[in-house]
């Protein structure tokens, strides 16, 4: 091996399967550089060598330097890559997803353009709320005023535990200070979730734009994906937070729901659900590629062919 070349660039079927990989690596504060197939991550306490191969989505936090190296090693590998904020708290940037794949991404354009297929990504949506109830014969009309009145269940429960008071959700998004306290702390644990969605969104392939629920924005499945957490993340990290003192709230709110998020435990439940929702609850194939062909379906890929002449 030459000086300063570093190993050579991994074949697709050495790669480590996602699901054998480390689901998300967070870093902050620190240098990050390569040697061979590993990345080194080095700050104040030493320096510590990743292989590279068994990261699935690496999170850069805030003081994060990475050098060009490492990147073009973390892309080759298949890696993510997301820039954010504490703990994932806001999604600044990403690179190209983890996975090889279009498949998470096929089958949600494919089900998004059926109404039938649509609304039943919806049903399912709602049933991860309401676990113990059927909801698969409600009409998306039926679905909403269900989850309104769970909602407003939810505040109101929040409020009497904590003893914050409540009245309703209202904001205005260009003047974050003329909300209310628990108003203010809302928006801001809200907009800390939608951050950590679209980064679990975005390492899997998946488009934040086509959404089931909410539609015509570049972020409507991260609202979508994102409400199915609210009542057990945000909602009550804001009330708690409102509870203990009406200074700072903004920042507060997001140091809160930092801590929320450092279990990961949210992270492989939103993994999950996300597979659960698009039918594909196994590990899809990272490494296929094939070509598409109107008459006989999926051709292989990397093969001559030649001109196929027809006589009669």
């Amino acid at each position: 091996m030459k000086s300063g070349i570093g190993a050579p660039k991994a074949k697709l079927q050495e790669l480590t399967r996602s699901s054998d990989r480390i689901s998300f690596l967070y870093i902050e504060h620190a240098l990050i550089e390569r040697k061979d197939s590993a990345v080194l991550v080095i700050d104040s306490r030493g320096t510590v060598a990743i292989p590279v191969a068994m990261i699935s989505v690496l999170m850069l936090g805030p003081g994060t330097d990475v050098t060009h190296r490492a990147m073009e090693l973390m892309g080759s590998s298949g890696a993510s890559i997301v820039w954010v904020g504490e703990y994932g708290v806001r999604q600044y940037a990403h690179g190209r997803a983890l996975t090889h794949s279009s498949a998470l991404l096929e089958s949600q354009a494919k089900l998004v353009s059926n109404v039938r297929s649509r609304v039943a990504v919806a049903r399912k949506m709602y049933q991860l709320r309401f676990p113990s109830e059927d909801v698969s014969k409600l009409t998306m009309q039926e679905l909403r005023g269900k989850e309104g009145a769970r909602v407003r269940r939810v505040y109101r429960l929040n409020a009497q535990r904590t003893g914050v008071e409540w009245s309703r959700r209202e904001y205005n998004p260009d003047d974050f200070d003329s909300s209310t306290p628990i108003n203010q702390a809302l928006t801001a644990a809200h907009q800390a979730l939608y951050g950590l969605s679209y980064s679990v969104i975005v390492a899997l392939g998946i488009s934040p734009g086509l959404g089931f629920v909410h539609t015509g924005h570049d972020l409507s499945f991260v609202y979508d994906f994102a409400d199915l957490y609210k009542a057990d993340y945000s909602i009550p990290v804001a009330f708690d937070v409102v509870a203990k003192s009406e200074a700072d709230i903004g920042t507060r709110a997001r140091l809160a729901m930092r801590d929320k998020f450092k279990d990961g435990k949210l992270i492989a439940k939103m993994v999950k659900d996300l597979k659960f929702l698009f039918g594909m609850e196994t590990d899809v194939n990272l490494d296929i590629i094939n070509l598409w062909d109107d008459k006989e379906g999926l051709k292989k890929f990397g093969v001559q062919y030649h001109e196929k002449e027809e006589f009669e």
